[in-house]
């Protein structure tokens, strides 16, 4: 809601009047306002200083306007349906009931006329507004998809109109029973926040939805148990998996069309003590960078990357734990070479993204199609480029490097911690150390970190963050001011500050409802290894990652940490955040 400096004064002294805020919190956050020129309100409740429940209810008191607390409430169910849930979740307004001819609806922001009139078109009769909390509004929408009943039947009528739509690729979630409501509402909540992975957890007593977004975990909503056995089944249909099997873990896919976008969704169910387990993969190829730059790679990591591509032959391995954007990576560099003079073969299990002028072949392990087998098969197409989704065993591993060997350029991923732990790696998958010595190109570890939103507030490091700093990239920083636009272009994060500095600038997001944490995105951590003579005799000599990564850095290779870091210093991300996500890196 939108409200000048005087109306916000009056809501501040309101709550401070009424002790519900602490008086002296208040007044260093107005010290620090005042030169960020940021809304009183907001900082008070990302600082947590004020609820959003005290301040809306003060808020109406300052502007006249009546406040409901719904946090608590049982909503009517027709009522509820005069204005439909995705109208009612997108604007934040919900219907409470008639009253001399009008319809009371309770919003966040009543001073928004122009959704007002458009809320009273849509129901086609004058409305009065009343205002209410953040958690009054989730309160309601959680009651549109509340209260299921008879949900074996649900899901039997489900079942035969799922199965009768064999030939349909992608489908759209459709709003006719209250379960497909309730997965529409999921995954609609899951395709606007970015969420990668949706959870179903369920409790002894209820359902709760945990969604990842930007890598991290936030539970979102908390359904009624009797709603599990319907909304589990339902995914189950459209995966096309046993409804009636739940004492072995299921597979499967499908696709759905939300808000237009088309999803591919990857399932997976487990039995757990209070029911049955079902994690969503969402890969919604409309929100993704296939740009190596604009994912964060820079500097040294972009030119060794760049100079391995431009091989005509060997290998390019990323690595990473599960999550960590290393097929992303690898479509970004096919990306970067695909050429109508060149043949492009993939291996993929799944086929994430789609890409013109590649052929890409699905796995299928049920049909003897694996990544040893169809390796075998796609080198005898005549291929320039090959890329295997992943690594997994010896057989893949030793028909890899054969085909690096015999003239390919071949891309993949493996699972291990860093770039220099794939060559150990590759020798524990009884690879003879000089076959990986010569096809090596460039390997690349990589994690990922939540981007700093764009409203964001500078400060200066403590003492402790400070001597981290110059302990991780202290070598790294220009020595002197004199040194610092040489060295920042030379490293091509922007510019750095002096190594010897007392404190540095670091930033952190304002926390919102579209930036929860104050982050919005993410970017990758790189750190990469050019395979060259010197780390070539290391692994025919079977060196430790550890010896080959401290040689690479005395070659001017940055690790993860590093690299997270400088990030840091240049307003990409959080200092907090590389320390999540990269603390147990050197």
């Amino acid at each position: 809601m939108l409200l000048n400096k005087e109306s916000q004064d009056k809501v501040v002294s309101l709550l401070v009047e009424n002790g519900l805020v602490d008086a002296g919190l208040v007044k260093k956050t107005y010290n620090e306002v005042s030169k960020s020129g940021q809304p009183i309100l907001a900082v008070l409740k990302s600082k947590n200083v004020a609820t959003d429940d005290c301040i809306q209810h003060a808020t109406a008191e300052i502007l006249g306007i009546q406040y409901y607390d719904l946090r608590n409430v049982k909503f009517d169910k027709e009522i509820l349906q005069k204005i439909p849930q995705d109208v009612a979740s997108r604007s934040k307004t919900v219907p409470l009931g008639m009253q001399g001819g009008m319809l009371v609806v309770a919003m966040l922001d009543t001073t928004n006329v122009q959704r007002t009139d458009y809320i009273s078109t849509l129901v086609r009769m004058p409305i009065r507004t009343v205002m209410t909390s953040e958690a009054g509004i989730e309160n309601a929408l959680m009651q549109y998809i509340a209260d299921l009943k008879d949900v074996d039947k649900v899901a039997k009528q489900e079942e035969a109109e799922i199965r009768s739509q064999s030939g349909q690729v992608a489908q759209t979630i459709t709003q006719d029973s209250p379960i497909s409501k309730a997965l529409a509402s999921i995954l609609d909540y899951a395709a606007k926040s970015k969420a990668s992975d949706i959870h179903v957890e369920p409790l002894e007593k209820s359902l709760v939805i945990r969604m990842r977004i930007d890598g991290v975990l936030r539970q979102t909503m908390e359904l009624p148990k009797s709603i599990e056995p319907a909304l589990v089944s339902r995914i189950k249909i459209m995966a096309k998996l046993k409804i009636d099997e739940h004492r072995i873990p299921q597979d499967g896919q499908f696709a759905v069309v939300v808000n237009d976008n088309a999803i591919d969704l990857r399932i997976a169910t487990s039995p757990v003590v209070w029911g049955e387990q079902v994690v969503i993969r969402l890969l919604d190829k409309s929100g993704t960078s296939m740009e190596v730059e604009k994912m964060g790679m820079t500097g040294r990591a972009l030119a060794d990357v760049m100079d391995g591509i431009s091989k005509p032959n060997g290998m390019i391995l990323t690595s990473g734990p599960t999550g960590s954007g290393k097929s992303t990576t690898l479509y970004a560099l096919i990306k970067k070479i695909k050429d109508e003079k060149i043949n492009i073969v993939t291996l993929e299990d799944p086929v994430e993204y789609k890409m013109d002028g590649v052929n890409q072949i699905q796995i299928n392990t049920d049909a003897g199609l694996t990544f040893a087998s169809g390796l075998r098969s796609i080198l005898r197409q005549d291929p320039d480029v090959v890329m295997v989704g992943e690594i997994r065993d010896g057989e893949t591993a030793n028909l890899a490097v054969q085909a690096a060997l015999t003239g390919h350029l071949v891309f993949s991923t493996l699972h291990t911690n860093s770039a220099a732990g794939i060559m150990p790696r590759l020798l524990d998958m009884g690879i003879e150390p000089f076959l990986i010595a010569s096809t090596l190109n460039t390997v690349i570890g990589q994690r990922l970190v939540r981007r700093v939103a764009e409203r964001r507030e500078s400060y200066q490091s403590s003492e402790l963050e400070t001597n981290a700093i110059k302990q991780v990239v202290g070598n790294l920083l220009p020595q002197s001011q004199g040194d610092v636009a040489a060295v920042s272009e030379k490293l091509g994060y922007g510019t750095l500050p002096v190594a010897n500095s007392k404190s540095f600038t670091l930033v952190k997001g304002i926390e919102s409802e579209e930036t929860p944490g104050g982050y919005k995105g993410r970017a990758g951590l790189y750190e990469t290894i050019a395979v060259d003579e010197d780390i070539q005799k290391l692994i025919v000599a079977h060196a430790t990652s550890g010896d080959i990564m401290r040689v690479a850095k005395m070659k001017g290779a940055i690790t993860m940490r590093q690299d997270g870091v400088l990030k840091a210093l240049t307003g990409v991300t959080t200092f907090e955040e590389v320390n999540r996500v990269a603390s147990d890196l050197a």
